[in-house]
């Protein structure tokens, strides 16, 4: 049964027939009828027809600010199944359709079937199966469906991280996974409770139907706090991203970063849009969360040496600069702020679009380095800008884009949030204008960072000479590889370019989110948009003609080949380059007391000392010193109870039967 304006039919068709596709895309491989490449190609293929239809209908969505449910009647627990499509969920799949297009193409050459026989078929169809679980999650609108198709993402996201199962460091990694995104779930579960004991119903209430004042608003709060706060990867409930990132295929790792990180955000923001009346302490709990992420996030990925562990920090770092954004909205809702409330929430969707890009085209660039060179160490690589031109800029594009500079899409976001920081200190009171505040510091603070972090990576890697002996077979990454960062690298420098052409899309979204806000307030009254675009264009401009001029002095000049001065040395070598621990350990050491890195000096005795070795080292602190103290503390304190499980199976079965008459007891009146 559908309900909703029959002119909406067709983009939710459209949306939900690219679900579909999406989901039975990996399936030639499974039937075995065509061989592996071609059965890769189609999947490749079927994926790109299901993004295309799915971004016609989402765009349409958007515009026409319309929505459409469709109830369906089944068997199972938590009432009729219902989905939806209406322009948050529209939002929303546009990053998911993007990438998922892009690295099924990616893949293509990068993850050949004709060279990975063992491991083509799983991680095809699951990736297929993945990106229609987290279309599917954004459709649903009932705690069934929902449920449902988080676990179905869950099981698929699973199997395509661990493709490559037969390395320990992959199944540690796909463990831990599993079990934060259960313990996440978990929670769900409780919040999905809570909140049928409150509307009478398991089919989530419409916008602004709930007051934030009932007794249990709080803990639903909280719940989605937890358990959509571990699926985005929300300090300190990260644990489970920096590995499963850096141990994943590289384009698995790109829609993990990208993609799935956002469900956890659409879940929360879908949760907070139930609520009316919300009160300024859930803004600013949200605010100080998305801080802590931020600063923290990036601290970490100055501190690594692996290239794709660094690139998973700093989707903790964007993660919590969307939640400052969805934290400043909350707190422009509860003091009445409307205008506060339109640049937190758009600046914090427009991110959720821009980092699902940009940090796409970084995971799909650094694919392509170590598809080339075979190791993801930073300090073994150096010189690839001249073998890899294009992957190279197309790397860098990126890292412009995450560090939040103009031209690119990056800092049209970060510059909303900062107008809804500063909107927020200079009209508000109170504490709220104390949080936006604080908020602006750490803001820029993060950029800073940023901006350091990524200084090193482009250094070491592409610039310099390289560090250790590169494989013969280094070369540039094939054009079904760099057509989709060229893709993405398009997407990062058109909004970049012209964000008024989003800003429609963006108002609608929010407008979904809450329903209430005052339709005279607009994006592009709020924020210049246009002026934006000018000085991205005249930056462009005089970017080319400098480059112009400067390749004409070039042509110029007389060019001598001369040796570098080499500091008196006189034999100098590629390791006496600044290595990732050198250019990085005065900021590291700065921040030693959140960081507590590790350091294994050499000791030096006698005249003629052996060959000298110094390691450096930055763990995952929460994980390492934190929780797993706490664990096996836990586990040692409870080791007695484990005696109650011996193998015998009749008193299994006595414990069942004791079970049941202690529930037969407490249920009678």
């Amino acid at each position: 049964m559908m309900t909703g304006d029959p002119t909406a039919h067709l983009p939710a068709v459209l949306f939900m027939g690219a679900a579909l596709l999406a989901a039975f895309s990996g399936t030639p491989l499974l039937v075995r009828v065509v061989t592996p490449t071609v059965g890769q190609r189609l999947a490749a293929i079927a994926m790109t027809v299901a993004a295309a239809g799915g971004i016609a209908g989402a765009v349409l969505t958007l515009l026409q600010r319309q929505q459409v449910t469709y109830k369906l009647a089944w068997p199972f627990p938590f009432g009729p199944a219902e989905c939806g499509i209406d322009p948050l969920t529209a939002f929303f799949a546009l990053p998911i359709l993007i990438v998922a297009a892009c690295c099924s193409i990616y893949a293509l050459d990068y993850w050949p079937a004709g060279t990975n026989p063992r491991t083509v078929r799983k991680l095809t169809f699951f990736f297929g199966l993945l990106v229609s679980a987290m279309l599917f999650v954004t459709m649903a609108r009932s705690a069934g469906l929902f449920l449902l198709a988080w676990e179905i993402m869950a099981l698929a996201a699973y199997f395509v991280l661990t493709t490559d199962d037969h390395t320990p460091e992959v199944r540690d990694a796909g463990t831990l996974y599993l079990i934060c995104t259960h313990t996440g779930t978990l929670a769900l579960f409780a919040l999905f409770a809570l909140l049928n004991s409150i509307s009478g119903s398991f089919t989530f209430p419409v916008a602004a139907s709930l007051t934030a004042t009932a007794p249990l608003a709080t803990a639903l709060f909280l719940l989605a706090l937890f358990g959509f706060g571990f699926k985005a990867g929300l300090m300190p409930l990260h644990i489970w991203l920096p590995s499963a990132h850096a141990n994943a295929p590289s384009h698995v790792s790109a829609i993990m970063s990208g993609i799935i990180l956002k469900i956890g955000i659409y879940g929360l923001v879908r949760t907070l849009s139930f609520f009316t009346g919300i009160p300024l302490w859930w803004g600013l709990v949200v605010i100080v969360l998305g801080m802590v992420s931020g600063v923290v996030g990036v601290l970490f990925a100055l501190g690594q040496h692996d290239l794709k562990r660094l690139l998973a920090y700093h989707s903790i770092e964007n993660i919590g600069i969307i939640t400052m954004g969805i934290g400043t909205a909350l707190i422009g809702t509860a003091t009445g702020s409307p205008t506060l409330m339109l640049l937190g929430m758009a600046g914090a969707l427009l991110h959720v679009l821009n980092h699902a890009t940009f940090k796409a085209l970084l995971f799909l660039g650094a694919g392509s380095v170590i598809h080339a060179v075979a190791t993801r160490e930073i300090d073994r690589m150096g010189g690839l800008l001249r073998i890899m031109p294009w992957t190279a800029a197309s790397f860098i594009i990126g890292a412009v884009a995450i560090c939040g500079l103009p031209p690119l899409n990056g800092f049209v976001s970060e510059f909303l949030i900062y107008l809804g920081f500063f909107n927020g200190t200079v009209a508000g009171s109170g504490a709220g204008a104390i949080g936006t505040a604080l908020a602006t510091p750490a803001l820029a603070l993060i950029g800073g960072l940023a901006v350091a972090c990524f200084v090193k990576v482009v250094g070491i890697v592409f610039l310099g000479t390289p560090r250790a002996p590169l494989p013969g077979s280094v070369h540039e990454a094939t054009w079904t590889m760099r057509l989709p960062m060229a893709v993405l690298a398009i997407v990062c420098l058109t909004i970049g370019v012209a964000p008024v052409a989003v800003a429609p899309l963006l108002e609608s979204a929010v407008t979904a989110w809450l329903p209430s806000s005052p339709r005279s307030v607009s994006l592009a009254s709020v924020a210049p948009l246009n002026w934006i675009s000018v000085l991205a264009v005249a930056l462009i401009i005089i970017t080319f003609c400098l480059v112009l001029w400067y390749r004409g002095l070039v042509k110029k000049a007389t060019v001598a080949s001369a040796g570098t001065w080499g500091c008196g040395y006189l034999d100098p070598s590629s390791r006496m380059q600044y290595s990732a621990s050198s250019f990085a350990d005065m900021l590291v050491s700065l921040f030693a007391g959140i960081l507590r890195p590790e350091r294994h000096a050499p000791h030096i005795t006698g005249s003629f000392p052996a060959d000298p070795h110094f390691e450096s080292h930055v763990p995952e602190t929460v994980l390492e010193r934190i929780y797993l103290p706490l664990l096996a503390r836990i586990y040692e304190k409870f080791l007695p109870i484990r005696r109650l499980q011996h193998g015998h199976l009749h008193l299994y079965i006595l414990y069942t039967f004791i079970t049941l008459v202690v529930l037969i007891v407490v249920s009678l009146p």
